[in-house]
């Protein structure tokens, strides 16, 4: 490559010449990160105080925040609790802070987990739909955008539709999205999603 040819915009220009543009930024995912912490505690108090029972694996298996610099561009912090992951089978509720679009929380199963709970997610349904959940649509489970072709509103399908997706897929991914926002109230949001999960396993 032409070396002569790699030119900046006006606008990339003004930025290279800046520093605190990228020490804010760093200020506020250090900020997100405590904030993850924060959920993480509360929504280790909720699973004792439930005095649930989950697979044994999935229990003892840590909650684990991760981060990253480029899910469809932009940064991104993962909290995973509980989880668990193999080839195979999944369990895993997991709250994602997306730069510039949202907060997530999903609930995603597949394989053994699947099996044992799509029942009792099936039966939740009228609860899920007055709740505002999410169902994802697409064959890849690894997507965590709201656009077109991942995730539907409950509020556009019926209960039929809505077992036909829990039967037919390969794996089960429900999942609400919370603005920016309302960062002061997150944690509180997030964590009554976390309670409806928790529910449904306990049905």
């Amino acid at each position: 490559m032409d070396a002569a040819k790699i030119r900046l915009s006006p606008e990339e220009a003004a930025l290279v010449l800046q520093s605190e543009w990228i020490l804010t930024k760093n200020r506020v995912l250090q900020k997100v990160m405590q904030l993850l912490g924060a959920l993480q505690e509360a929504q280790q108090f909720h699973l004792i105080e439930a005095d649930i029972v989950l697979p044994a694996e999935v229990a003892q298996t840590t909650a684990k925040i991760s981060k990253g610099e480029n899910y469809k561009g932009l940064p991104y912090l993962v909290l995973d609790q509980p989880r668990y992951f193999n080839k195979e089978n999944v369990f895993a509720i997991r709250t994602l802070f997306w730069w510039g679009n949202f907060f997530s929380s999903t609930w995603q199963l597949s394989g053994e987990y699947k099996m044992l709970y799509a029942e009792k997610i099936i039966a939740a349904f009228s609860l899920l739909k007055e709740k505002g959940f999410f169902i994802c649509i697409n064959e890849d489970p690894w997507e965590h955008h709201f656009e077109a072709g991942n995730f539907i509103s409950l509020q556009e399908v019926t209960a039929d539709r809505f077992e036909t997706i829990i039967r037919d897929h390969t794996f089960i991914k429900l999942s609400r999205k919370i603005s920016l926002e309302e960062w002061d109230t997150a944690v509180e949001r997030l964590q009554e999603i976390f309670s409806v999960y928790i529910s449904i396993c306990r049905n």
